[in-house]
């Protein structure tokens, strides 16, 4: 029986005739400003349950060897794929991603939790500005 997808590595030249993306290779994929320079990496995403749609792109930055890493909850609709980079670009610099709404890896499990709206609303008006629209 052949599987309905190719589970093959991902092309080592950055580019991708692919229209769907597992999200296990979403993960640990760099981010970087529109300038080119690297603030981090994908480490999780966040799905709504109800729709499939991928809410926010869990983006790591900072920290060393994992300790004091921060963990930022970016609206996906701000993150833009970029193949010769083979990560994503985001309208964002250093100092604009360290003022961002963070939380540490514990936190994270409340994000989406019982009370959403709270966080939700916190992170969107952050990003407003830069374009995002809330979600809900």
């Amino acid at each position: 029986m052949t599987a309905p997808f190719s589970e093959a590595a991902p092309p080592t030249d950055g580019t991708s005739e692919h229209r769907l993306i597992l999200a296990s290779r979403v993960n640990d994929t760099p981010v970087f400003n529109k300038a080119g320079d690297r603030m981090g990496h994908v480490d999780d995403l966040s799905i709504e349950k109800e729709s499939g749609r991928v809410i926010y792109g869990i983006m790591s930055f900072g920290g060393f060897l994992g300790i004091g890493e921060k963990f930022h909850p970016v609206p996906w609709s701000m993150l833009t794929y970029d193949p010769e980079r083979a990560g994503f670009v985001v309208p964002l610099d250093t100092s604009a991603l360290e003022g961002a709404p963070y939380y540490d890896r514990t936190e994270l499990a409340s994000l989406g939790g019982a009370t959403p709206h709270s966080y939700d609303r916190q992170i969107f008006d952050y990003y407003g500005p830069y374009g995002p629209l809330p979600y809900w």
